[in-house]
C-alpha cells in the first residue's frame, strides 16, 4: 500500500499527519455560488494560504488545471446531487476512481447521508468505491452526514459519532463529520472512530470568530483537521482566512492569535 501512503501525503501534512481541506465541489450542489464563479483564482487564494488540499468535481480539473502558482493537493469527489431535486439527500456516484487517476488525483471523496431514503444505495456505493480504492491505491475521504426524516438534529453526538464510526468502518482513510458543538462532545466522536476525523464547515458563519473556535475546539478534541468550504472561499479574503485555519490546525495557534492574521 506504498501508493496510498505517498498519495496521502500529498494531501497532509507529513510531519503531524493533519489536513487542512478545502471543498469546491458546490456548484453541483447549488451553481455557481460567491466564491467559486472564478475557480481558478480563488484556488490559488487558497493554495497561497497553505491549504493541503482541495475537493473538486472532474469538469472542474478538466477545464480549469492551474499550469502555475503553488501546488495543492487535487482531491475528486464522486458524488453528486442538486438542490433542484425532490430528494437532495440522495447522492449517486458521477465518477470512478478510474477517472481520478487519469485525472491525475491524490485521493477521492464520497458523500453519505445516513438515515436518507436511499442510504442502503449510498453505503452499497461506499461499498463499492472503497474496494475500488484498496485496488489501486487511492486514499478515501468520506462525507459522514446524518440527514434525512427520522434525523432530529445532524449534529447531535450520538448520531455524529455513529456516522463518523460509519466511514470508518466501511474503509475511509479520513473521515469528515459535522461539529458538535464543544470540544468535550467531539472528543466522543474521535475516541470512537479509528482514523482521523476532520470537521465540516458547513454554512456560512456570521462571524470569522465562529468558524475558528469551531476549528479549535475541534483540535483540541483531537481531530485531525478541518474541511472548510465556504467559510474560506466566501471569505472577503480567502488566502488569510485559509492561512488563519492553517495556523490553527498545524502551528495549534488560539482563536485570538488566528484572529490577528485576517487584520
Amino acid at each position: 500500500m506504498i501508493g496510498k501512503a505517498i498519495r496521502l501525503e500529498r494531501i497532509i501534512n507529513r510531519n503531524n499527519r493533519k489536513t487542512v481541506i478545502v471543498p469546491m465541489d458546490h456548484g453541483v450542489t447549488v451553481g455557481p455560488i460567491l466564491g467559486i464563479e472564478n475557480l481558478r483564482d480563488t484556488i490559488d487564494k487558497i493554495s497561497e494560504g497553505g491549504a493541503n488540499g482541495i475537493i473538486l468535481h472532474k469538469g472542474n480539473v478538466l477545464s480549469g488545471h492551474r499550469r502555475s502558482g503553488k501546488d495543492i493537493g487535487l482531491i475528486l469527489h464522486l458524488s453528486a446531487s442538486t438542490s433542484l431535486s425532490q430528494d437532495p439527500h440522495s447522492k449517486a456516484l458521477i465518477c470512478t476512481v478510474e477517472e481520478a487517476i487519469k485525472l491525475g488525483a491524490d485521493a477521492v471523496s464520497i458523500h453519505i447521508n445516513l438515515g436518507a431514503n436511499n442510504e442502503k444505495e449510498m453505503l452499497r456505493d461506499f461499498g463499492f468505491v472503497s474496494q475500488k480504492c484498496m485496488d489501486w491505491g487511492m486514499p478515501l475521504i468520506a462525507m459522514m452526514y446524518t440527514r434525512g426524516p427520522h434525523i432530529e438534529n445532524e449534529f447531535e453526538v450520538g448520531v455524529v459519532k455513529h456516522a463518523a464510526r460509519v466511514g470508518a468502518e466501511l474503509g475511509a482513510d479520513i473521515v469528515k463529520v459535522n461539529y458538535t458543538g464543544s470540544a468535550e462532545t467531539f472528543e466522543e466522536v474521535v475516541k470512537g472512530c479509528p482514523v482521523p476525523v476532520v470537521i465540516a464547515g458547513g454554512e456560512k458563519t456570521e462571524t470569522d470568530e465562529q468558524i475558528l473556535e469551531m476549528i479549535r475546539g475541534a483540535m483540541d478534541a483531537g481531530a485531525g483537521g478541518a474541511s472548510i468550504g465556504r467559510n474560506a472561499f466566501q471569505h472577503i479574503a480567502p488566502e488569510k482566512m485559509t492561512r488563519a485555519i492553517y495556523n490553527i490546525v498545524h502551528h495549534d495557534y488560539s482563536v485570538e492569535k488566528a484572529k490577528k492574521v485576517l487584520e
